[in-house]
């Protein structure tokens, strides 16, 4: 009775034993699948600026909770503020995940600060007809004097010698590039042992750079393993894509000088909620956006000059005199406004013109109207119709009714006065209008109480 159950069960341990085997082996036989690396990418095309710095901060903490092969960064900046470059070069250096960086796609360039990040990177590397350098220290608030400004430079190079020999770069070439703004195209950088390698495509770049020993910042090796990686790119959230467009000195400038526009329409007309909301909010989306720019607090004085100038002129009136002194004023402030290191941070001059004039135009004949408005408030009810004219209905004897706006009015002359006479209200006693002819209420207009 027991030797075919024995027998059942052997055949039953060794099927389960091969079906084992075989799940072993299908298991082991993937392990480049399993094993395949990752890249994760990140596109810096903007300019050097808190915005960008927070940009490049996140995905240096993706790509190392990520535990990525490497982390990608395609470049193309004309560069931007000191600041924000020494904090990105920072993180750079400090990631545990082996960076590169590489100036693409051709036409892109890494400059002023742009290049301090290439040369902070484990891998620095171009693109063919790209080029990167022009690296001196533009200073914001205008030209210091030659002590701060030779303590500054020697700053900026102290800050690129202290990691571009530890990457085992061409330090000379990398400070000509600071103290006289050299540029270099792809060909000269790789020539002057200020790159890698040169690289057509991301894949060419990622082809060769497989089984490379790099050295890290501290001294040690570590071998890249890139071959068939699978790169990730990491897209920019709703709130950098949000900050990077308020951060534009144009549209926070638009922003500011809307805003204020509409705050003062919801005070010269209370009640009507929507401007003043609408107002306050892109007011203080513009001062964050400017909080995040460097101003100069000599253009914000110039603003608030031509504020006054501009009220100046719509209440006591200055024959247009203060009106363009306001003009002037506010076209300067906003020039002037951002301390920017390069054009692309700098205010648009034909943005600030149109705004200047925009604004000023529309400031004064807002206040003029509002002021015209105030004094007519003074004349309502009876005192509204003292000079208006009027015609005599019938006799004065010295009492009849007139009319006056297409409205009958009980009335008294100060003479007898014939139907059809050319008259003009003087005054009121009550519900009764004073009038007189037309030619003596010209030289005698008074008012009754």
């Amino acid at each position: 009775m027991f030797v075919p159950l024995a027998k059942h069960e052997s055949w039953a341990a060794r099927a389960l034993l091969a079906f084992s085997l075989i799940v072993f082996l299908c298991a082991s036989g993937r392990p480049a699948q399993a094993e395949q690396p990752v890249v994760d990418k990140f596109i810096l095309h903007d300019t050097i600026q808190p915005v960008s710095a927070g940009q490049l901060d996140r995905a240096i903490a993706r790509a190392n909770m990520d535990r990525a092969a490497a982390l990608l960064i395609e470049i193309d900046t004309p560069g931007g503020l000191v600041e924000s470059m020494r904090g990105m070069a920072g993180a750079i250096l400090s990631s545990r995940v082996p960076v590169i960086i590489y100036v693409a796609p051709p036409g892109a360039r890494a400059a002023s600060a742009g290049f301090f990040l290439l040369e902070a990177a484990d891998v620095a590397a171009m693109a063919p007809g790209t080029n990167a350098g022009a690296a001196h220290v533009v200073f914001e608030f205008g030209k210091p004097d030659a002590t701060m400004e030779q303590k500054v430079e020697n700053d900026a190079e102290a800050f690129l010698r202290s990691y571009v020999g530890r990457r085992n770069r061409n330090v000379d070439a990398a400070i000509a590039a600071v103290q006289s703004s050299h540029s270099y195209s792809a060909e000269e950088a790789l020539n002057q042992h200020l790159l890698d390698l040169t690289a057509s495509s991301e894949a060419e770049l990622l082809a060769r750079l497989d089984g490379r020993e790099i050295t890290r910042l501290d001294g040690t090796k570590q071998v890249l393993h890139l071959a068939g990686a699978r790169v990730e790119l990491l897209k920019s959230s709703m709130r950098e894509d949000l900050l990077d467009w308020l951060v534009n000195p144009n549209i926070a400038l638009l922003l500011l000088v809307g805003g204020a526009l509409l705050i003062y329409l919801e005070f010269n007309t209370p009640g009507t909620i929507v401007p003043g909301a609408l107002g306050t909010l892109m007011v203080l989306l513009a001062i964050f956006a400017l909080n995040l720019l460097p101003i100069r607090y000599t253009a914000v004085m110039l603003l608030l000059a031509a504020a006054v100038l501009l009220v100046l002129e719509a209440k006591f009136g200055g024959h247009g005199a203060l009106a363009i002194a306001g003009i002037v004023c506010l076209t300067l402030g906003t020039l002037t406004l951002i301390a920017a290191p390069i054009p692309e941070l700098a205010v648009n001059p034909w943005v600030a013109v149109a705004i200047s004039l925009a604004f000023g135009g529309i400031t004064v004949l807002l206040i003029r109207i509002a002021m015209r408005a105030r004094r007519l408030k003074q004349r309502l009810g009876f005192d509204a119709l003292i000079g208006r004219p009027a015609s005599a209905m019938e006799p004065l004897d010295p009492e009849g009714h007139v009319l006056v706006d297409g409205e009958i009015w009980r009335a008294i002359a100060d003479q007898a006065l014939p139907a059809g006479a050319a008259l003009r209200v003087t005054g009121h006693n009550a519900c009764l209008l004073e009038v007189a002819s037309a030619e003596q209420g010209n030289l005698d207009v008074h008012h009754a109480g």
